[in-house]
């Protein structure tokens, strides 16, 4: 089994957050895939996003507000 660090994106409403998962390789159909820790801490990084929790979410990774541009 390989493993690799990669960030994935979490959007939810005007927020994005980028928090680094562990990639797992091998040769199983399903590869890559994350742990289940690592799918439940994008879950809760989620739901923190969802409720508007900046603070709680931004202890997984790095949080973004997006702001539309109008031409």
């Amino acid at each position: 089994m390989k493993k690799r660090r990669r960030a994935k994106l979490v959007h939810e409403g005007k927020y994005i957050a980028e928090v680094e998962v562990e990639l797992m390789e091998t040769d199983h159909d399903w590869s890559p895939y994350l742990s289940v820790e690592d799918a439940y801490k994008l879950d809760d990084v989620r739901e923190a996003l969802r409720r508007g929790d900046v603070k709680a979410a931004a202890q997984y990774g790095r949080v973004y507000t997006l702001t539309p541009v109008t031409m």
